[in-house]
């Protein structure tokens, strides 16, 4: 299954979900490829430590302008591999705006070639409606939307629907909304009434595991791992770990 990690707003803990999703995965045996096509690259970050010295040919980047096949590269985590993202990602939507040809299924042509290689494909996408979302819409199964507190973060999800179901519509008809997970949860009456908004909203569709907000998961990137590798025993590893048994991959 392919699944692509999204949100149209940053800072909600997307690319968190995907590097724990691949590593939790991963740790049960799975084979898993982790696609970053986000251009922050902040996936690819952590679980590369040269990714500095990762020249541009060797990311995402190559497949979406040059249509090369995925750069795989070996991460720490047993069984995850990583197709790495690049800086220059960020000027792709107007080459791609202006492409007459396949714009939409760069990744999904290039993903195919290997995708049978895995049990499982996550891609982390990027923080905006672009070209680059629709290209992981367009090459994924289902969709996982992350949603965190505040008035700004629920509204967007209205704009991620319009696109999955565009994409849908003329793209991927088979594409699902596989869920939306809230997280970043506290005790705050922010919290508690933003996660009351999206269920009254959104019943059937919301995940019933709720991520809180935990200082380890920071602390477990800023040390270059996932929060598995970092303390299993976190809160937040707990509860993506119940997010895994929930989704039943």
């Amino acid at each position: 299954m392919t699944i692509s990690v999204a949100s149209q707003k940053g800072g909600v803990g997307k690319t968190t979900t995907s590097i724990t999703l691949a590593a939790g995965l991963g740790r049960q045996g799975k084979h898993v490829l982790l696609i970053d096509i986000d251009s922050q690259a902040n996936s690819s970050k952590v679980l590369l430590p040269d990714y500095p010295k990762i020249s541009k040919d060797s990311t995402i980047f190559a497949t979406i302008l040059a249509r090369k096949p995925l750069p795989v590269h070996r991460t720490a985590i047993p069984s995850v591999d990583i197709v790495p993202s690049h800086i220059l990602l960020s000027n792709t939507d107007i080459e791609l705006t202006t492409a007459k040809d396949h714009r939409e299924a760069r990744l999904k042509a290039q993903l195919s070639q290997i995708a049978g290689q895995y049990d499982h494909v996550i891609i982390d996408c990027p923080p905006t409606l672009s070209w680059l979302t629709i290209n992981a819409f367009t090459a994924s199964d289902k969709v996982l939307v992350v949603v965190s507190p505040g008035y700004f973060e629920l509204d967007s999800i209205n704009q991620i629907n319009k696109t999955l179901h565009e994409v849908q519509e003329y793209f991927n008809p088979s594409l699902e909304l596989l869920g939306y997970l809230f997280t970043m949860s506290d005790s705050t009456i922010n919290s508690r009434t933003s996660l009351q908004i999206l269920r009254q909203s959104y019943t059937s569709q919301v995940f019933n595991t709720i991520i809180p907000r935990n200082t380890d998961i920071r602390d477990a990137h800023f040390n270059k791992t996932d929060i598995f590798n970092y303390n299993a025993d976190a809160l937040s590893a707990k509860a993506y770990q119940t997010l895994l048994e929930e989704i039943r991959l």
